[in-house]
């Protein structure tokens, strides 16, 4: 088989089962949900677990021979050849609160690149995708990044803001500068709304590799950017500030702005 016949074989698979895993997590949207808490005070729910758990039962019978390195259940067979990255709830603060923009996520990597990417926003009936070299589609149709330049036209969303202004307050401070409009917000959503053209740049700050990996496909075959604030492209290692932009301008602009952050 052929890559591209088998990155399409691949994508075509996984798209099914973030299909169904969604509706997993439906079944628990604005019903009574317990919660816990995980070591670093993150909260995490049955939904979350029942979602993974769903994923993680799908791939091994599809793809026995791959590791899987998920939220909930951590990892196994990260020295294999392929290994899928799952976050089964994206944002499960916003789910736990009844906001529809959580998100499904999921990846592909092989030879520590992410080579499909799909982010399934269950509630709002969207599903991102793209595999390399196939390009990107929301529902099936292609997408791309809206080709803005200018930061000073752009439309910029600060994700995880209160951790940016507690860690680095003078760079929030000169965030909430920048671009024409911006608004505050959280996980996955806007990083597709960048690769849909609808949103021309986001920062995020302390993701874990399950919550960017999947967004690299997306982001990169709509013809967008997304790295770490130095520049450098992201991989399992990275350390969780993410910036993702429309075109190589407006990333180069938002890399001088964040230069001023201090590790």
């Amino acid at each position: 088989m052929s890559p591209a016949l088998d990155l399409q074989t691949r994508l075509d698979t996984a798209l099914d089962i973030a299909g169904a895993a969604g509706e997993v997590a439906l079944r628990h949207f604005n019903g009574t949900l317990s919660i816990a808490s995980k070591d670093d005070a993150s909260p995490v729910t049955v939904a979350d677990q029942e979602t993974e758990q769903y994923i993680r039962h799908r791939l091994q019978a599809h793809f026995p021979q791959d590791g899987i390195y998920g939220e909930e259940y951590g990892a196994s067979g990260l020295d294999r050849e392929t290994v899928w990255v799952i976050d089964p709830i994206d944002g499960t603060r916003s789910f736990i609160a009844g906001v529809p923009l959580f998100g499904l996520l999921m990846a592909m990597m092989r030879d520590d690149k992410a080579q499909i990417g799909i982010c399934r926003l269950p509630a709002l009936g969207q599903v991102y995708a793209a595999a390399r070299g196939l390009g990107a589609t929301l529902n099936g149709r292609p997408i791309s990044v809206s080709g803005q330049t200018d930061l000073n036209r752009a439309m910029l969303f600060i994700n995880e803001g209160e951790k940016i202004h507690t860690d680095h307050p003078h760079l929030f401070d000169r965030l909430l500068g920048a671009g024409a409009l911006r608004r505050l917000s959280y996980d996955c959503q806007p990083h597709a709304l960048v690769a849909a053209g609808q949103v021309d740049a986001v920062v995020d700050y302390g993701l874990k590799p399950y919550d960017y990996l999947p967004m690299i496909p997306i982001v990169q075959e709509a013809g967008g950017t997304i790295t770490d604030w130095s520049g450098a492209p992201l991989d399992l290692t990275s350390d969780g500030r993410v910036v993702t932009a429309a075109t190589a301008e407006l990333h180069a602009a938002l890399l001088d702005l964040l230069s001023h952050a201090r590790p």
